[in-house]
């Protein structure tokens, strides 16, 4: 079996190969990256992933980047976990990767315009005025696509759970945590409350909960605002 350690920060996208981790039930690591102390920009880091991002998979020491690659990696490396279902052919297999893209490259830039405006435009204030208002007018009409994806659910392939659905847990965790009203969307709040019942997800969320206690302590926990 492969050594692997995961490089993660709390209330980032990192969460999401934390869970698929927790689901195979494989020994890992995690090693927490302050971003708040800049060190996901300093010359240790970027020696291990030069876009100086979390998450950051070392597989026997060797970096793997990128969420769409890490998850993909880890449902053809360990499919007894089947954290994706299996495909019945090539294009039924891009079509998943097509999902997990849709997250990567579509869904989370919004939520960056919702839970860090900040990060859009130089005036902090301004950001949360004009850009989060406009990311949650977007998020909108993506979260109406989802939930009516949901519909015959209760997950993203039907009756069973994949690593989309942890992707779409974080998402939904991520933004509702900011103040997005998510009243309107009865199918993805009955998934994530399913998501929450998970024991590898709550086991992720402790990992993720120690951390912040740590960053706490040091004085280096941003919280969601």
């Amino acid at each position: 079996m492969p050594e692997l350690k995961l490089f993660v920060a709390p209330n980032t996208c990192a969460r999401v190969p934390t869970i698929a981790l927790e689901e195979i039930g494989v020994s890992f690591e995690t090693e927490l990256i302050r971003t708040a102390a800049g060190q996901q920009t300093s010359p240790e880091f970027l020696a291990i992933n030069p876009k100086g991002k979390v998450p950051t998979l070392l597989i026997d020491g060797a970096p793997l980047t990128e969420n769409v690659a890490i998850l993909r990696w880890l449902a053809a490396s360990y499919p007894e976990a089947k954290l994706l279902p299996e495909p019945l052919d090539a294009l039924e297999a891009a079509r998943q990767t097509a999902d997990l893209a849709f997250f990567a490259g579509t869904v989370h830039p919004v939520v960056t315009r919702i839970a860090m405006p900040m990060k859009m435009i130089p005036d902090a204030a301004q950001s949360f005025e004009t850009v989060r208002p406009k990311g949650t007018e977007d998020m909108r009409k993506i979260m109406a696509m989802i939930d009516a994806r949901l519909e015959d659910g209760p997950w993203w392939y039907g009756a069973e759970w994949s690593v989309v659905d942890g992707y779409l847990f974080w998402v939904w965790s991520r933004i509702t945590g900011v103040g997005f009203d998510g009243s309107d969307f009865a199918h993805i709040t009955r998934h994530f409350a399913l998501s929450q019942e998970r024991p590898a997800v709550q086991r992720a969320m402790a990992r993720e909960a120690r951390n912040i206690e740590t960053l706490e302590a040091e004085g280096l926990y941003m919280a969601p605002r």
